[in-house]
């Protein structure tokens, strides 16, 4: 199986993408979903996030992820903190999903993740990387519209997060996101072609 990453920064349209893919019959894991299984009631990395972090971050009994994202963003030693705790129980369920996948039969497949090549470079199991991008402001508008953040929000949760721009060299398609749905579809549909020729 050849598994391709796929990034791009908060608000830049990245979760389009990845639906996109899979409405074109290529497997998404998102490792957001994952980490939220990670650290649900019964995950594996439940009891040491509450360890850490304590009731600040519960609501009705279980960890509140807009609490606990409120938190992170806003202080980098506490996300360094809650990214080793969490990373390695994410990496190991995309490993499994990937698996899973192999076994249903196909041939392909993504994982979707915001954090792929923040250290400047792709784990050796990548056979490649699609980037989305789009300008700061359009990504601001967009979460700030839909997802309803407050707009000094939406910008400390961009600027918590490196350059996405910073990755352009690792990438091997780069999605500019600036237009259309229609457009950004477009350019997903060209990729997946180029994914189907690799995995023939």
């Amino acid at each position: 199986m050849r598994i391709y990453g796929l990034t791009g920064g908060t608000g830049s349209g990245k979760s389009a993408a990845a639906r996109h893919f899979e409405s074109l019959g290529i497997p998404v894991v998102d490792a957001d979903r994952v980490g939220h299984d990670v650290i649900g009631p019964g995950g594996v990395a439940e009891e040491a996030v509450l360890a850490a972090f304590g009731n600040d971050v519960v609501t009705d009994g279980t960890i509140d992820r807009e609490k606990l994202g409120a938190l992170v963003f806003r202080d980098k030693i506490a996300r360094e903190k809650l990214n080793g705790i969490v990373h390695p129980a994410i990496r190991l369920e995309m490993a499994n999903r990937c698996a899973q996948f192999a076994e249903a039969g196909h041939d392909i497949a993504i994982i979707d993740a915001a954090l792929l090549g923040e250290n400047g470079k792709l784990d050796d199991y990548f056979a490649g990387l699609i980037l989305v991008l789009a300008p700061v402001e359009t990504r601001v508008a967009r979460l700030t519209g839909p997802r309803e953040i407050a707009e000094d929000e939406a910008r400390r949760r961009i600027a918590a997060q490196s350059p996405p721009e910073d990755k352009v060299e690792l990438a091997r398609w780069v999605v500019e996101n600036t237009s259309s749905l229609e457009e950004l579809h477009e350019q997903i549909e060209r990729i997946t072609g180029e994914l189907k020729q690799d995995a023939a």
